[in-house]
């Protein structure tokens, strides 16, 4: 596994992955994205800010929805999204802006509606860095975060750990690798407890619950195009090539036939200015 000795930096690693990324837009991503951006109820003329937007999932329906009068700025750490997403807007989305930055230092505020779609979990300080996102939506405006639900993508976690060449995985932290969920927020009340914590207000969370028929090609781009991919970020080539066998083979042998891919999903509001 070379040098690596800690958790890897995601940011860098959806960068290199950025085409299994987009490929896992049609059966993962959209229609996360979807559940989320029906929740959080974009409106006509709305200033929104669409945070880790990765190729831009939620933030293309978002700008369809607030229209020419509205305002997204969608953000994200990893310059190859942002370029698919602007590949997959073209030119008929003016109120779309899309920027390479890190969005827990962004400093624009008074957003009628913040969200953040499968984002969070990759804040360097989850709570601080989560607590300044709420903080961009101007008092009475809507906050809206999503996160995986317990047992999300499972069983490939562990079965891609099993498949891993030997001793190959003393290096990393595969708890934290293997466990894609925020750990304060794994079902709807503790997420929207924990949210309530950070400063919002009248906050409503729901499981939305959901499988993924599992193919060979699929499985495989869920290792490739979500954060599983660090767990391989260190091997070669060949050594690839061995773990995509062997965990195919695990698959087939016993029986998977589907990942889980619930999400929770909560929606609040930042408390009106006193």
């Amino acid at each position: 596994m070379g040098d690596t000795t800690t958790v890897p930096d995601f940011a860098e690693e959806f960068a290199r992955g950025a085409g299994p990324f987009a490929e896992l837009d049609e059966v993962l991503w959209n229609p996360i994205s979807t559940a989320a951006v029906a929740r959080s109820r974009p409106q006509f003329d709305e200033r929104v800010l669409d945070a880790c937007c990765g190729d831009g999932a939620s933030a293309l329906p978002t700008a369809e929805l607030v229209g020419v009068g509205g305002l997204v700025d969608a953000v994200d750490i990893a310059e190859p999204l942002i370029a698919l997403a602007r590949e997959r807007a073209g030119e008929r989305m003016p109120q779309l802006h899309l920027h390479v930055a890190d969005v827990t230092t962004w400093e624009p505020t008074g957003y009628d509606l913040v969200q953040c779609v499968l984002g969070i979990l990759f804040f360097p300080d989850v709570e601080a860095d989560t607590r300044r996102l709420i903080e961009r939506a101007r008092p009475g405006g809507r906050v809206a975060i999503t996160v995986w639900a317990r047992g999300a993508l499972e069983p490939l976690p562990e079965l891609l750990v099993q498949a891993l060449p030997e001793d190959a995985a003393s290096d990393l932290d595969l708890e934290e690798l293997t466990t894609p969920t925020v750990e304060p927020a794994e079902t709807p009340g503790a997420l929207a407890h924990w949210l309530a914590g950070l400063g919002l207000v009248d906050v409503r969370a729901e499981q939305v619950q959901r499988h993924l028929d599992l193919t060979p090609e699929i499985a495989w781009r869920l290792v490739r195009g979500t954060g599983l991919r660090a767990i391989v970020s260190g091997l070669d080539d060949a050594q690839v090539e061995g773990v995509r066998e062997r965990l195919l083979t695990a698959l087939a042998e016993g029986g998977v036939q589907a990942a889980d891919i619930s999400t929770l999903i909560a929606v609040g509001h930042r408390p009106e200015e006193q």
